[in-house]
């Protein structure tokens, strides 16, 4: 079955096709097509919500006219849509939204929404289909940075979430007082690998017995390390780096012993991440669980892993249900989300 997905919930516009197999767990990308718009907020330091909903209605028509046309497909050649709903920038995922209700009505096509975390997680089944559960799931990026269990598909309990600032805003937001151009945290990691992490002590945030994070108080130390030394921000990047990364890892840890989870996964933007991806292949090695982590392409905000997540919500549903109608297209961008 073909899929088309569409994403819009930040700053990046991306439509993909996916071919699924309905036998099997095996998705095969066709096209992922990713629209950035870093430029147009590099001026301001952060995403501009206004300004990305423009950009994404500027752009949004013809990257899914070009999917169509690189995919060499018709519109009803699809058997569904799925499009991220939530969590996002509410005007910016009111394009995809609006865009992907306008195809299904166009063309009779069912539709699904995605939560955009969900979309996160399924581009772990991207890079390994037939990934073992219960999966533990490192979520990181500039939004968002939680621990969720799955223990089967569509099946999301949440084990700890941050209580400030998440993992990637942090890096974004140090990077930013450090001087680094955008993007911020690849900018950081870069200027890290020159510096020597042992030269601050930052200390991380342990919140036990719960499994959430806190990334506040680490910011603020990377901050106030700049004002007293700004020659030395590749040794206050790389403490801030190494002390960032220690806190994911250590409930990582905690979370695989706890939970007994036979697969250990990250995602999300943040998972590009050189030192964190090699940081979470050496812990599953220890912990002698399996180990999965997306294409750096696939970390970032892109429609193949809405599309991915759609289908296995829509494969979920009853026969009956997995036909088009116009009561299906009743959801909106603040539909609850349905990771516990």
């Amino acid at each position: 079955m073909l899929i088309c997905g569409i994403e819009t919930s930040c700053d990046e516009t991306s439509v993909a096709i996916l071919d699924c197999d309905e036998d099997s767990n095996r998705m095969e990308i066709v096209i992922n097509l990713i629209s950035s718009q870093l430029d147009a907020h590099a001026l301001f330091g952060g995403v501009v919500p206004e300004i990305a909903s423009r950009k994404h209605l500027e752009i949004i028509h013809s990257l899914l006219e070009t999917a169509r046309e690189k995919a060499h497909i018709s519109w009803r050649d699809l058997g569904c849509i799925a499009v991220t709903h939530a969590p996002g920038l509410v005007g910016a995922l009111l394009v995809g939204v609006t865009c992907g209700k306008a195809l299904s009505f166009a063309h009779e096509i069912p539709c699904q929404p995605v939560n955009h975390l969900e979309g996160h997680i399924a581009s772990n089944f991207l890079a390994a289909p037939d990934l073992k559960f219960p999966m533990l799931c490192l979520v990181v990026s500039g939004g968002h940075c939680e621990l969720v269990l799955m223990t089967g598909f569509n099946q999301f309990q949440r084990l700890g979430k941050t209580r400030d600032d998440a993992v990637g805003e942090a890096f974004d937001k140090v990077a930013r007082v450090l001087g680094f151009p955008q993007p911020g945290g690849p900018n950081l990691e870069i200027a890290a690998r020159e510096g020597d992490a042992n030269a601050f002590d930052f200390k991380a945030s342990n919140l036990e017995p719960s499994l959430d994070f806190s990334y506040s108080g680490l910011k603020t130390a990377a901050s106030q390390a700049q004002k007293k030394f700004p020659d030395r921000a590749q040794n206050i990047a790389a403490s801030f780096q190494k002390s960032a990364i220690f806190q994911l890892d250590r409930n990582v840890r905690r979370a695989l012993r706890e939970y007994s989870a036979a697969t250990l996964g990250i995602c999300g933007g943040v998972a590009a991440n050189g030192a964190l991806r090699e940081t979470m292949e050496n812990t599953a090695r220890e912990m002698n669980v399996d180990f999965v982590m997306p294409d750096k392409i696939l970390c970032t905000d892109n429609a193949a892993m809405i599309a991915a997540a759609g289908w296995f919500r829509f494969r979920a549903l009853p026969a009956a249900q997995r036909e088009y109608s116009l009561q299906a297209l009743s959801f909106d961008v603040h539909s609850v989300l349905p990771i516990a």
